[in-house]
């Protein structure tokens, strides 16, 4: 893999027992001002520089930085499995892992990573920034030192979050239940259908019972094969007949995220209802989830959801449509059996889901 790594020496006078490792993907926390005013990635050999109070945490970090760093726009599957891989070859060097990305895809990469990291036992806290670290309003100062102290702290001996999460604008969020909701403010994510884990203020204030707890110390297993073969398809009042035939028609399709209306419902109409059966019959893994951000589906609840479920439709609970596609493209890339994917499916991995 291509990336550069630097050690950050935050003090000249102690070795600090805590390693942190830090993994530049990109986004707009790393960028700096060039002289001609264009936003360019700034070297993280310098990041004292910009942030100095770092040398107050008394934490021995180190800096992985993608050789060529990515607008989260682009990120996808191959860097996923990069993130995932370079957490895994230096998971026994640290106690904990930051890693900064782009708001935009930053809750699909962190849902990914969750159900990569199998018996993961130490923080691995994702965050960013709204402004770069060079405009005088930046949020990325704040939001870098907290996710540090978040990925530092302990319970006595063992991390105290030892999840993948999202820490942005003051609340921690758990990775694959957190949404990007908006563009403009700094309170850029929320979780409705999970509590917030720690909110930071005067001091941090843990939720403890929010968080995942480590029943035993098993190795880490990291997975890394992702099937690409699906799509989401949304529904619309109006949405025709040629629209939906289009989608589930595409050659090679494997799984389907069917955003459907409130607690799972979607149209009768005989059209819409024969290609669902014809591409379930088809072996087509189709998973419905809520267009609402909060709530979750209950198939049967109304007639407009009865037919999913007796057509063998997946009933999604309370996923996050970023939870729902990677777990899907996961779980398509570990099995073949319709059955044991859709076991796997509506199973909870690390806290994605909530069953009835």
């Amino acid at each position: 893999m291509n990336y550069s790594k630097i050690n950050i020496i935050t003090s000249a006078y102690s070795q600090p027992e805590t390693s942190i490792l830090i993994i530049y993907t990109g986004g707009t926390l790393g960028m700096v001002h060039d002289e001609k005013g264009a936003l360019v990635p700034f070297d993280f050999s310098s990041i004292l520089n910009h942030v100095p109070s770092l040398r107050r945490l008394e934490l021995n970090l180190t800096v992985i930085s993608f050789e060529e760093p990515i607008d989260s726009s682009n990120i996808g599957p191959d860097d996923w499995v990069k993130i995932g891989q370079i957490i895994f070859e230096n998971y026994n060097d640290f106690h904990g892992f930051v890693v900064l990305h782009g708001t935009d895809t930053m809750a699909f990469t962190a849902s990914a990573l969750s159900f990569m990291l199998e018996n993961l036992g130490k923080p691995v806290i994702f965050t960013g920034a709204q402004l770069p670290i060079s405009s005088l309003r930046s949020d990325a100062r704040e939001n870098l030192i907290t996710a540090l102290e978040i990925a530092s702290s302990k319970s006595g001996t063992q991390p105290l979050v030892p999840e993948v999460c999202i820490y942005f604008d003051y609340v921690l969020l758990r990775g694959n239940r957190s949404k990007k909701v908006q563009s403009l403010h700094f309170d850029a994510f929320e979780s409705e259908n999970y509590p917030v884990m720690a909110e930071s203020g005067v001091v941090i204030n843990y939720n403890t019972s929010a968080i995942y707890q480590i029943e035993d110390n098993k190795p880490l297993v990291l997975h890394s094969k992702f099937d690409r073969r699906v799509v989401i398809l949304k529904l619309y009042p109006g949405i025709t007949q040629e629209a939906v035939e289009a989608i589930l028609h595409i050659e090679g399709l494997r799984g389907v995220v069917l955003e459907t209306f409130g607690s799972g419902n979607a149209p009768t109409s005989e059209w819409f209802i024969g290609l669902v059966k014809e591409a379930v019959s088809k072996g087509i893994i189709i998973l419905n989830v809520s267009q609402c951000p909060g709530g979750r589906v209950i198939q049967g609840r109304y007639d407009t959801s009865q037919q999913l479920n007796e057509l063998g439709v997946i009933e999604g609970a309370d996923l996050t449509l970023e939870a729902a596609i990677t777990k899907l493209m996961m779980v398509l890339g570990e099995e073949d059996d319709v059955v044991e994917i859709k076991k796997r499916l509506i199973q909870p991995i690390c806290g994605e889901l909530t069953l009835n």
